[in-house]
């Protein structure tokens, strides 16, 4: 069918787990909602610290704050209508408002793709050129890389809606996905979908391998660095300011690469577990950043641990 003006679907409806059987819905829009409350409950927290205590005013928490901002904003745009899928039976959305999410799913995504990128060079910078690290990193440096990729990441999202909106879409409206996305979309137009599917992924390759290899390079540089420190002591304690990142960075790249590069090499998962893997590593990571800002970070550590004691104090 040629891309004429051929789309008759008005709205999409968001199906979720497809195999989620109805008598569990009520179980499955709880457990959101909790993720979803926690999600909000521990970024806010955090928001709450840094705005409260001049002492996490630093490069690497400045980092944290735009991570949390974008782990909020990602949670807010995907979780409110699938709960109310499971809750209300309300899984239908207007044809613009599933671009509108699909656009917001893919540049939260990105930035904090990008964000991560700028968090792996503060920590090469920290310890591959310690004596430099405040003259090349400062807050105002770092307040220009954020910036830059809040707004860099706008690119490739907006490229993907121009290229996915026109298109046909005059058969099902079904999507089965917790949330609109582009391969859950397209898959819906009734056209060819390579043209647009390989792009897409070219676009994903780029957003997610582009810094992975700047941070595997960084990482790989500092522990070149850290084996060269005589001392074990010395040693453990220069890794220890690099393990929360490096966990926030593995929850978030692995399986996502591990999805995109299947899908492509021809291993096949069931819809209901190909849902399921996105949304842990979608969803769990929001709600769990924050934890390890707290336990991993030492600043945040601490400033927690004072404000407990005041609180518990007679």
């Amino acid at each position: 069918m040629s891309l004429g003006n051929h789309s008759f679907v008005t709205e999409f409806v968001i199906v979720g787990f497809p195999g989620l059987q109805s008598e569990f819905y009520g179980l499955a829009s709880a457990v959101l909602l909790i993720v979803y409350c926690c999600t909000l409950i521990g970024n806010i927290a955090v928001l709450i610290l840094f705005a409260t205590h001049n002492i996490l005013h630093k490069p690497m928490y400045i980092i944290i704050l735009n991570l949390v901002v974008s782990d909020v904003l990602f949670s807010t745009a995907t979780l409110p209508k699938i709960i109310a899928r499971y809750w209300f039976q309300a899984g239908a959305i207007s044809f613009f408002g599933c671009f509108l999410q699909m656009y917001l799913v893919h540049y939260f995504g990105s930035v904090t793709s990008f964000l991560l990128l700028i968090m792996a060079l503060d920590r090469y910078v920290a310890i591959c050129f310690p004596l430099r690290y405040p003259m090349i990193i400062k807050n105002s440096t770092i307040h220009i890389l954020n910036a830059t990729a809040w707004i860099v990441a706008k690119a490739c999202p907006l490229m993907l809606v121009i290229r996915a909106y026109p298109l046909p879409y005059c058969d099902s409206n079904t999507i089965l996905q917790c949330f609109c996305d582009h391969i859950s979309i397209t898959k819906l137009a009734c056209t060819d979908r390579a043209p647009y599917s390989f792009p897409a992924f070219v676009t994903a390759m780029v957003v997610l391998l582009g810094p992975l290899v700047f941070i595997i390079f960084s990482y790989c540089s500092i522990i070149v660095a850290v084996l060269k420190i005589v001392s074990t002591k010395g040693r453990l304690k220069t890794l220890s300011t690099c393990s929360g990142q490096l966990i926030i960075i593995a929850l978030y790249y692995l399986p996502r690469c591990f999805i995109y590069l299947s899908s492509n090499i021809g291993i096949i998962f069931s819809n209901d577990l190909r849902i399921v893997i996105i949304m842990l590593y979608s969803l769990l990571p929001p709600m769990i950043n924050p934890l390890i800002y707290c336990f991993k970070t030492k600043d945040i550590k601490q400033t927690l641990m004072k404000r407990f004691k005041k609180s518990t104090a007679p």
